[in-house]
This record gives C-alpha cells, structure tokens and sequence, in this order.
C-alpha cells in the first residue's frame, strides 16, 4: 500500500565550499538581515531540521522556508540575494558612476585638498543630489581622514607577539597589568554656568575658563577583571613613578608575578627604576613599541575617564579634579568589567602590512 500523506521533502546536500560560504554570511555584521536569515534557513534545513522548528526559531513563517528551499534548488547560493525589485530606471549607467569613483579616488582638485560635493558635481558634470547619493551608497567620504603612525621600533613585531600573548594567554600564577601616566590634566573651571542638557538641544559649556592647575594621574588596569588601581601626583618623574610602582608591589599578593605593560617613557627606564626591579624578580616589564599606546589597554580607560568625567567637567581645584577622579575610579571599580581583547598578532601584523601596501611610494 503507498504512503498517504504530504511526500517527504527533498534534502538539501551541501558541498564543502557551500558550506562554507552559507556559514560565513549567517555570522557576518554586514550583511543585510534578510539574507543571513535565508542562509541560516539553508543551513539550518541542511542539518535535518524540520520547517517547523526553523521557522518557529527564525521567526518566520512556513510557506517562507518552502520558498527559500525551492529558491536553493533552482539556483544555489545566487537564489538567496533574491531578485532586483521592479521601480524606476537607472538614470546613469555603470561607466558614469565609474567616472565619478575614479575622480574622486585617483585625483584631486586643483585648488583644494580633497573633493567636496560640489566640486565633483562641477567636475563630472552630474548633479549634487546625484553625487550625494553615490557617495553615500559607496561609502566614499573625501571630506573625513583619520590619523595613523606607523611604528619606526625594530622589535615591533617581537614587542607585538610578546603584548597580545599576555592578553590572550594570561601566564598562570601571575597578574598582567597595562600601565601608563595621564599627564598634565587640567584642572579647568567654566567661567559661567552649565547650560542644563534639555528636550531638542544639547548641554552647553563655556569655551572660556579659568586654570587651577594640573595633576598626573598614575593608573594600573588588570586586564583580568577590569579594575584599576590609580594614584594621582602633582609631577611626572621617575620619583613619582617608582612611588607607583611600590603602590602596586603593595596592592599584588605576594605569591603573583607582576607583569607590567608600559611604553617607552624615559622615567620608565630610568636606572632607579632598573635598580629597583632588579631587586624584585617578580616584577616583569613588557614595553610597547614606539607609536603604539593602542596596544596598552589602559589607554582605552584613560578615553573613558575624559569622556565621562574631564572633558566637560568644571573643577574649581586641583584638589577638587583629584577628589573627582577618585570618585569615577571608585564607581568604575565597584562594577568593572575586563575589556574584551580578541586582535590576534598576525591579525595586527597583517593589518600594518597592509598599510604599508597601500602608502608604499606615495608622497606627502
């Protein structure tokens, strides 16, 4: 007697490369929602699950599973970006479009440093409207930079390995922490009044203000759990820094190594600084190379201190900006989290090579 009932569907079989593929756009950020939802559906039908259960996970419906299965079967991969939506037609072709990419990338302006809306639109004869709108579907920003400085240190790649390994691969029986000075903060009050944050329109501060002196801020982050142990001193000496540096010896149980990383600072490598290390084996150095603070995590922290407690600060004291300092570190302290670091060393090295690529034989 034959079966009764809805036939069994079709299985879907996925090659290798397929596999691959379909996995790689289901984790992507970039990818538009629609179409890793798809290529979790396949990969998901792949596996053995039942339309059901995919789409009471997804959030779909069943007749969607159906259609996306039948969109694989006809024509793979490409069936998943779907179709190109009926509306009104192109009014520049490819080569127009072309033509604005290749001005705006491989030139620049007679009469300025780099290329404005405007002056594209004059140059390539399109409308702003136009070349606003290929801009921003290109992602093609002429009137935005951003800095960089490659490291000149011969050990850089030594110095690289040697730092992210302790982030990833934290030695046993020890502690690593990222330590640096924030120099020279300003103990800066508003000549008038805050103007309080309100519905449509933002705080306002004052431009003018009064000095009242500055302090350095001393600062140990654990990348273990987050928390930071600070000091703040009135200069930025070697003095100062070993004063610091007993302060941790002081707060470490003695059973850890100290694993400290710090940059090329002169106070860092002064001979008392040596003298004393030498005296406590426990203690270890790791120093970042030249131009490269972003690999010390504290760094990040000291962003975090100037975002939400100096910039827009008012402090009527040197003595008032420390005791505010304090206060942030305690709060930060009381709920700390580590910060998550996941740049590998050949993911860092392959970044810098690439960068060396892209400037070689260029000119300032």
């Amino acid at each position: 007697m034959g079966r009764i009932g809805r036939p069994q569907e079709r299985q879907i079989s996925l090659t290798g490369g397929e596999r691959e593929e379909l996995e790689r756009i289901a984790r992507s950020r970039s990818a538009s929602h629609g179409l890793v939802r798809r290529s979790k559906i396949i990969l998901a039908s792949a596996a053995g699950e039942s339309n059901t259960s995919i789409a009471r996970r997804l959030g779909v419906a069943n007749p969607t599973i159906c259609h996306w299965r039948n969109k694989w079967f006809a024509q793979g991969i490409a069936g998943l970006y779907g179709e190109a939506r009926p509306g009104r037609p192109r009014t520049h072709d490819e080569e127009v479009v072309a033509n604005l990419l290749r001005t705006v990338l491989k030139s620049k302006p007679t009469a300025a440093s780099h290329w404005t809306v405007r002056s594209a639109a004059q140059e390539t004869g399109l409308s702003k409207s136009t070349v606003a709108r290929m801009f921003a579907l290109f992602g093609v920003q002429p009137h935005r930079s951003k800095s960089f400085q490659l490291s000149t240190d011969p050990l850089f790649v030594d110095k690289v390995r040697d730092i992210v390994g302790l982030y990833l691969n934290p030695p046993d029986k020890a502690v690593v922490l990222c330590v640096d000075e924030k120099s020279q903060v300003q103990a800066l009050e508003r000549t008038q009044p805050v103007l309080p944050l309100g519905l449509g329109y933002v705080e306002g501060v004052t431009h003018n203000y009064i000095r009242h002196g500055t302090t350095t801020l001393f600062a140990a982050l654990d990348i273990a759990n987050g928390r930071v142990l600070a000091q703040c001193r009135a200069r930025h000496r070697h003095q100062e820094f070993l004063a610091f540096l007993k302060h941790i010896d002081d707060n470490v149980p003695t059973t850890l190594d100290v694993h400290l990383v710090v940059d090329n600072y002169a106070a860092h490598k002064h001979p008392k600084v040596r003298a004393w290390l030498a005296a406590r084996p426990r203690f270890h150095l790791h120093f970042t190379p030249t131009y490269s603070s972003w690999l010390n995590q504290v760094e990040r922290w000291f962003a975090l201190l100037s975002q939400r407690q100096i910039r827009r600060g008012s402090f009527v004291s040197a003595k008032d900006l420390v005791a505010k300092i304090e206060t942030f570190v305690d709060s930060y302290n009381a709920k700390s989290t580590p910060f998550a670091w996941t740049a590998t060393s050949d993911a860092i090295l392959a970044k810098v090579e690439r960068i060396c690529k892209a400037i070689n034989g260029t000119r300032h």
